[in-house]
């Protein structure tokens, strides 16, 4: 034994070093593909091929994915062509019919560099970027279709699949659930609804639309029977029983791979498609091998064709799901039936992925445990023999359409209203903390695989009485942290501010929000909160109704505790609040006009300021000034107040501002950087030691404009911009503020050398 864990530790240790030698070459081999700085927001012509299914987007566009073959009317080295970016993620608007001209395709695009919000928690888009391979964005201007171009084999699969799925448009076009037939038939998720995913969240079901292990399963399973009782019957002398189990196998991994194909041969499917093969392998060899030995061959496989591959929760999730399911059922005694086993797999799924779903941000829906428990078996026996079955004869007899397309909506009818149903009713939250949460997974699983009678009822009575807590928690609050800090959250081109002292919390602005396309307050407001613990928010300051300030403050009220909201327009904001609320429960919050002094937990002095007079909009923005007396730092908020009004604000804090003058001021620049604000008396009269531009990475708008980030850069002032440095924390520990980046903290592919974030630039 002693010699044997030296020998394993060397095995791991040489694996390990392989593993991220390979994944490294992969990295720079992707991070080697690179647009040129001087090609941002240019005008350029590609050609190539469309190489995913063409979504509808926001603001009547077509989103795609497209491999380019060639570029056009570039004056560079081979070596800098060869680094040109080959995989784009482009949106062309003006196409509500989202239709392209034709697979090949020459464009004229207009690029940028990948870049998305970069915040502590949350969703990382240039993440999503890196992990797709896409190292350029960007819009279409036009496209023509371009027969020249070479359709390699790759090309020619995206054209069929393409193909495929229009052929399931057309032929369940008039289907009551298309959107879902589309889904679990072909994996072609872009005409699912917010209602559907909704739902999907609301019960932990979306994995029923994510063609995965479990649609690849029911295919095996189905084929493996289909084909074994065929050849049997056929040939039942002629061959041999290794013959037929052969046979069996490779008709099995036959019709895997041409459902993994139908379905996009998307990640979840390649690396189903793995578990698959290596599970019929060895049956096949009718081997008696541990089922560890499986699960980490697949692991292996999987990471050797796609390193990328842990980028994905679903790789997490899956290798997770499958793990708890190795522990439960692999060294059990005695035989389980069907309807049991379900409920206990049902049972340790839920309580182990729980640990792992709060780690990457995600909740654990109680929903989820019910739901799944029926919808599963009805999805594997009825939902998917009937798809498959029925999209085979409508293929074969395309006069059967109009018999077989009623007949798949009623069975996902029924797996539709149940779903609703679930997610109507009002279930429990079970809230609880890191600690508690694993302890309650470790302790469930303990309890499942322990085979002691009184273990497990003991076990039971502590899991039991944890829920009853869990599910009436105490009232929301806010950890106590003992250095005042200033959160500026990176929302793109919008505002919002976070300040804590003690267990007081402050949010200045809520951020942009766009209906049903994009909320900083769902995307980044949420999950930052939520890693945080902040449970209350002691005031709300939404400096004017404009709705790159003012988006999902609804929400907000919804999942947090509010004490009272300050504003430059109440009457303004009592309205997004009314329409809102239609038809919702909500909490009444008083809505106050921006006025008046207050303190953060006795450690920030905060004063709140508004021009008198009838300004509505930008001009009516609620001003805020914090300040830590005992360090002397200063904080200015002012909203989108213009070179006008500046200089009424000026004029209002010009005593105060000169009997007992900041020892360092930082501010954030008035309307994120516009040249009608940030006037000459503004910059020379406050002379801030910081600036924080709060724009959009290459914004239409131009923000911050260059005139305006010269006039604080004469002035010596240090400037930020959330665009370049991503969510800024600043600290006041021992009377100094300290800062730092988010940018800093990311990975590689994102704040790395030569990248979008590293060569931003403040003009």
């Amino acid at each position: 034994m002693r010699r044997r864990l030296p020998r394993l530790f060397r095995v791991f240790s040489f694996g390990l070093a392989l593993g991220v030698a390979w994944a490294g070459l992969w990295a720079q081999e992707r991070l080697e593909q690179r647009l040129p700085a001087s090609l941002e927001g240019e005008k350029t012509g590609v050609s190539g091929y469309v190489c995913d299914l063409p979504v509808a987007g926001s603001f009547n566009s077509i989103r795609f994915s497209f491999c380019v073959t060639r570029w056009y009317g570039l004056s560079l080295t081979p070596e800098s062509y060869n680094a040109l970016p080959k995989r784009l993620r482009l949106a062309w608007y003006g196409q509500p019919a989202g239709a392209l001209p034709d697979h090949r395709l020459r464009l004229e695009v207009v690029l940028k560099r990948p870049h998305g919000s970069l915040n502590p928690a949350g969703f990382r888009y240039e993440d999503w970027l890196f992990r797709k391979g896409y190292r350029a964005t960007g819009s279409v201007r036009s496209a023509v279709p371009d027969p020249s171009v070479f359709c390699s084999m790759r090309c020619q699969y995206h054209r069929l699949h393409t193909g495929l799925a229009h052929w399931v448009d057309e032929q369940f076009a008039d289907a009551r659930h298309h959107p879902l037939i589309a889904s679990l038939l072909i994996g072609n998720r872009g005409h699912l609804s917010s209602a559907h995913w909704d739902v999907f969240k609301a019960t932990g079901t979306i994995h029923l639309v994510a063609i995965s292990g479990l649609h690849l399963g029911l295919v095996a399973l189905g084929a493996g029977f289909v084909a074994r009782r065929l050849l049997l019957a056929i040939s039942n002398y002629r061959m041999s029983e290794r013959s037929v189990r052969l046979a069996v196998f490779l008709m099995v991994m036959l019709c895997c791979l041409l459902y993994a194909l139908a379905a996009g041969f998307t990640v979840p499917t390649r690396r189903a498609l793995v578990m698959v093969a290596i599970g019929g392998w060895l049956l096949l060899m009718a081997r008696q091998v541990p089922a560890w030995h499986s699960i980490i061959v697949a692991l292996g496989l999987v990471l050797l064709f796609d390193p990328f591959a842990p980028l994905d929760q679903g790789f997490w999730l899956s290798f997770g799901a499958v793990s708890i399911l190795i522990c439960v059922f692999a060294g059990r005694l005695g035989g389980t039936s069907w309807l049991a086993g379900l409920v206990l797999a049902q049972g340790a799924v839920f309580a182990g992925l729980w640990p792992l779903l709060e780690l990457i941000g995600q909740g654990q829906p109680v929903a989820g445990l019910f739901a799944n428990v029926l919808s599963i078996p009805w999805v594997s026996l009825v939902v998917m023999p009937a798809l498959i079955t029925g999209g085979l004869m409508v293929a074969l007899f395309p006069g059967l359409s109009s018999l077989i397309v009623p007949i798949i909506d009623a069975v996902l009818g029924v797996m539709w209203s149940f779903l609703e149903w679930v997610a109507a009713m009002s279930w429990p939250d079970l809230e609880g903390t890191a600690p508690e949460i694993v302890g309650f997974g470790v302790l469930v699983m303990l309890i499942i695989t322990v085979p002691v009678r009184m273990f497990r009822i003991a076990g039971a009575v502590v899991v039991l009485a944890w829920v009853a807590m869990a599910s009436f928690p105490p009232e929301t609050g806010n950890p106590w942290i003992a250095k005042p800090e200033v959160r500026v959250w990176d929302v793109g081109q919008g505002l919002s501010v976070m300040l804590r002292a003690g267990d007081k919390v402050l949010l200045y602005d809520t951020g942009p929000e766009v209906k049903g396309v994009f909320s900083a307050a769902e995307s980044v407001l949420l999950p930052n909160l939520r890693a945080l613990g902040i449970g209350r928010i002691d005031t709300l300051v939404v400096s004017h109704a404009d709705s790159d300030h003012a988006g999902g403050i609804g929400l907000l009220l919804d999942e947090f505790n509010v004490g009272r909201i300050l504003t430059g327009e109440p009457e303004a904001i009592g309205k997004k609040l009314s329409q809102y609320r239609q038809g919702r429960e909500h909490r009444q919050v008083e809505i106050q006009s921006c006025s008046g002094e207050d303190k953060l937990a006795n450690e920030l002095s905060l004063s709140f300021w508004q021009a008198k007079g009838e300004f509505t909009g930008n001009d009516a923005s609620c001003v805020l000034a914090a300040r830590h007396e005992e360090a002397g730092i200063e904080w200015i908020f002012p909203g989108d107040i213009s070179a006008a009004v500046e200089s009424r604000y000026l004029q209002a804090i010009a005593n105060k501002f000169a009997a007992s003058p900041p020892r360092e001021l930082v501010v954030i620049a008035p309307h994120h950087g516009s040249k009608t604000s940030s006037s000459d008396a503004w910059v020379n009269t406050l002379s801030p030691d910081r600036v924080i531009y709060t724009a959009g990475y290459r914004h239409r708008y131009g923000h911050p404009h260059q005139d305006i980030t010269a006039r604080y850069r004469r002035a010596g002032v240090e400037a930020f911009n959330t665009a370049c440095s991503g969510a800024l924390v600043m600290t006041v520990a021992e009377g100094v503020m300290g800062l730092q980046e988010a940018r800093h903290q990311s990975p590689f592919w994102i704040g790395g050398p030569g990248l979008a974030r590293d060569q931003c630039k403040i003009p």
